[in-house]
């Protein structure tokens, strides 16, 4: 089930009847419903992985009250180490094990000694990634004394399947979502109200702008060999929007259903196309995840490697954005993908600007010249790296940046529906100049702040009639891979 589809949009107003007019007199009814949702969403692509999430839940649950139960140190870490093997260990064999497969018979092939080990079937549990990083975080949490584990099972199951965000995040804490499923929930209208316009900018994003900009880049991607390198170039940046237009978009709708729910989550998205270098693009990029990494992975990478000044603050950049592309998929290209990305960060470190806190055109309407030259360089850098994201090998994308740097740059692309293209530009338009205007706000379409009624509802039935006039057919969302 995908939020731009017919039967989730009866699925949630089923569920918002239920919840706010028939369960709202009882929290635990509530919580309830939410669980019961929160399966039928997950259930509803694939049955068979709903039992894996429902005993991974079971199992971080029990992990938790022991390991802030038990003393022994030696016994807690112990405990500890299960649910990470259990959480990592599941995501590395669900996600890596054939391609570890793959890349060692390649290895001893370029070697010349014949090996072939067997792959296997395996089919990827939906959202896998995301439940992952709460329970893992969970328990870790719990083991350095930051959270007392939750003794409600109905409240901690919910915690790890919430359905707006169980397919593709945002990632909470603990220490920030459970508090509120354990405290009753009163109906907020201008919560709700500001929920639902971030929920129709979230479908203008991903069935008027990334889906038709997918359209595009299929068919620039599939034929790069044989088009000029201008069309080349528009395929990077048109799939550089379709990646933000969809991720974010998702986004946006999750969070807004959940506030609909009475539920604040994390900021997923902050603009990253109006950053002026590539650590502010990572600050505003999937926040709930780059901070989950900061904390977990690179804060303990750059403590361990202080002794190592600059150099360790380099490694710990480089292996933490390693694992950020290894995480997008079993892939070398998303390997090389991060590595990219990391050492981008080492003429940053090396000046001293990696942490410089930047805010773009504040109180003006236009960037000055310098701002602006900083964002144009820092967005031609993410479209050209993305290059690696959407090509299927590393040679492909060699190819495509082969081709792309060749005197064709300078002529026309050549376009197999020259409509559909200019129909998608305007849109990215309207998309980078409302995001622009609205840059200092929580979403595109917050504009409670605007008194002329009139004027916010012809936004939203003008949002709305582009929605069903030049929404494509729905797809699936580009993050539920990972």
């Amino acid at each position: 089930m995908i939020f731009n589809s017919v039967a989730f949009a009866i699925f949630f107003i089923c569920f918002f009847f239920l919840y706010w007019f028939v369960f709202n007199k009882s929290l635990k009814l509530q919580n309830l419903l939410i669980l019961l949702g929160g399966y039928v969403f997950y259930g509803w692509s694939d049955w068979r992985f709903l039992s894996f999430l429902i005993v991974v839940s079971a199992l971080n649950f029990f992990l938790g009250i022991y390991i802030d139960k038990t003393k022994d140190p030696k016994y807690r870490r112990l405990l500890l180490y299960i649910g990470l093997v259990q959480g990592i260990g599941g995501l590395v064999f669900f996600k890596y094990f054939n391609f570890f497969i793959v890349s060692f018979n390649n290895a001893f092939h370029s070697l010349g000694i014949n090996v072939n080990l067997q792959t296997l079937t395996i089919i990827i549990p939906l959202g896998i990634s995301f439940f992952t990083f709460r329970t893992v975080s969970y328990l870790i949490d719990i083991d350095k004394g930051k959270i007392k584990p939750t003794m409600d099972w109905v409240v901690f199951f919910n915690y790890v399947s919430f359905f707006p965000c169980v397919l593709s995040g945002p990632i909470d804490k603990a220490i920030s979502f459970i508090p509120q499923l354990e405290k009753k929930r009163v109906f907020d209208y201008h919560q709700a109200t500001d929920g639902m316009r971030q929920i129709l900018w979230g479908l203008f994003k991903k069935v008027v702008v990334a889906d038709n900009c997918a359209t595009i880049t299929n068919q620039i991607f599939a034929d790069y060999q044989v088009l000029r390198a201008s069309s080349l170039l528009l395929g990077a940046f048109l799939f550089t929007i379709q990646l933000y237009a969809d991720f974010s978009g998702y986004s946006d709708m999750a969070i807004g259903i959940s506030r609909i729910c009475g539920f604040i989550v994390t900021k997923n998205f902050n603009f990253p196309f109006f950053s002026q270098n590539i650590a502010e693009f990572w600050r505003r990029w999937h926040i709930s995840f780059t901070s989950w990494l900061t904390e977990y992975v690179f804060t303990p990478l750059s403590i361990a490697f202080r002794d190592y000044g600059r150099l360790g603050l380099i490694l710990s950049i480089l292996i933490n954005f390693t694992l950020i592309g290894i995480w997008h998929g079993a892939n070398w290209t998303f390997v090389l993908f991060g590595f990219l990305y990391g050492c981008y960060f080492i003429p940053l470190i090396m000046s001293g600007g990696m942490n410089r806190g930047r805010s773009v055109a504040k109180g003006k309407l236009f960037p000055s010249s310098n701002e602006l030259r900083k964002i144009l360089g820092t967005f031609i850098l993410v479209v050209l790296t993305n290059i690696l994201f959407r090509a299927e090998s590393v040679s492909q994308a060699f190819g495509y940046w082969r081709r792309l740097f060749s005197f064709s740059l300078f002529s026309l692309p050549e376009l197999a529906d020259s409509t559909s293209v200019f129909i998608t530009m305007f849109f990215i338009f309207v998309l980078l100049s409302v995001e622009w205007l609205q840059r200092e706000r929580e979403h595109g379409l917050e504009i409670n702040h605007i008194q002329s009624m009139p004027l916010r509802w012809i936004s939203y039935v003008t949002t709305f009639s582009i929605i069903l006039i030049f929404g494509a057919s729905s797809k699936a969302f580009v993050y539920f891979q990972f």
